[in-house]
């Protein structure tokens, strides 16, 4: 009954509700009705990667399930591989077993590094991770470069400009088929809209724009839909609040642990969204940080439309309010800082 709820749960949540979308829906995702599709996991034994994991086995697009982490994969493995769903689920342990795991991937979900803690910015984050995140991709760049690559780990802001600078090295980069995930901003600035819009949350939408931490996120209220006519201190809180949101649980969890559930969730959903873009549903959108021209800046989020090969268009940003063109003239900079701070992590290294 549980489980049954919770794939109900994830279904309703999907943000794609086009006619063909819901045509699909209907029939379940059968197998006889969705291609074959590996998702593999770099990381899978993490406070996201577990509960990402759950998420991903329980989505019936995908057949086949690999999970990666240095230790601990073959138990979650086997965990969730009893669970009676379609996909059918491998572990894998410790760097030798790493091309295995990637092998013949449609997406690679990357949650793998070390979580923030207490007092922790996502730049001192990035000492730690960026090795990590290197490391992977010069793998994805030999076993599976044809794979769209999902980018959790953080900074974001950077960790995805290391990427894309590992994989032009390797000769395999593809400006289509990486994916900064951003859901979890659009995730809490729905949320947070809707409690004050008295709004049910299910029909919210809220494009969220920039980067990936503190003051590069900037929700764009002035675009959200249903439309309620809250005020301008509001307005800024409701930023300020998604802004923070990563820190606010940082808080709540007083030192043990970190936005780990809502980012699974929120990974769960981006990668629900490829899936259905590969699989040739129409109108797939979700925001994403990739490589973009929407501003002077090489990386940003904004929406993107997702296809058979990944980024089919980038999307502009619309009219903005006075209050979201500051915001983003703001958030500039420290983005920009961010990327620059990427890329020279590759070519120093």
């Amino acid at each position: 009954m549980k489980a049954a709820m919770l794939r109900s749960a994830l279904r309703r949540n999907i943000s794609s509700t086009t006619a063909a979308s819901s045509h699909i829906l209907r029939r379940g995702f059968s197998s006889e009705s969705a291609p074959e599709r590996k998702v593999t996991i770099l990381g899978a034994a993490g406070g996201i990667g577990q509960p990402l994991s759950l998420l991903m086995k329980l989505n019936p697009l995908v057949s086949k399930l690999a999970l990666y982490d240095i230790a601990g994969t073959p138990g979650v493995a086997a965990d969730v591989s009893h669970i009676n769903t379609r996909s059918e689920v491998a572990g894998y342990a410790s760097e030798e077993q790493l091309g295995q795991a990637l092998e013949g991937s449609d997406i690679v979900i990357i949650p793998a590094g070390v979580p923030r803690k207490p007092g922790m910015t996502r730049d001192d984050l990035f000492k730690i991770n960026a090795g990590i995140v290197k490391s992977l991709c010069e793998a994805i760049a030999k076993y599976s470069p044809e794979a769209l690559v999902n980018m959790i780990s953080n900074p974001v802001n950077s960790t995805v400009p290391i990427a894309a600078e590992v994989f032009k090295s390797k000769g395999v980069y593809d400006e289509k088929k990486l994916f900064g995930v951003t859901t979890l901003d659009v995730v809490r600035a729905k949320t947070f809209y809707a409690g004050k819009a008295n709004a049910n949350v299910a029909g919210v939408n809220v494009p969220v724009v920039g980067g990936h931490a503190g003051i590069t996120i900037l929700p764009l209220f002035s675009q959200a839909s249903p439309q309620a006519n809250l005020s301008d201190e509001l307005i800024k809180a409701l930023t300020k609040r998604t802004q923070d949101g990563g820190t606010e649980v940082v808080e709540a969890k007083a030192g043990k642990g970190s936005a780990t559930l809502s980012m699974a969730y929120a990974g769960a959903i981006f990668a629900d969204a490829c899936l259905k873009g590969l699989n040739g549903v129409p109108d797939v959108v979700e925001c994403s940080f990739v490589q973009s021209t929407v501003t002077e800046l090489p990386f940003f989020a904004s929406k993107v439309r997702l296809g058979r090969n990944g980024v089919e268009e980038v999307l502009g940003l619309g009219p903005l309010s006075d209050y979201e063109q500051q915001g983003l003239e703001a958030l500039k900079p420290e983005l920009k800082s961010s990327i620059e701070k990427g890329i020279a992590f590759v070519h120093g290294s």
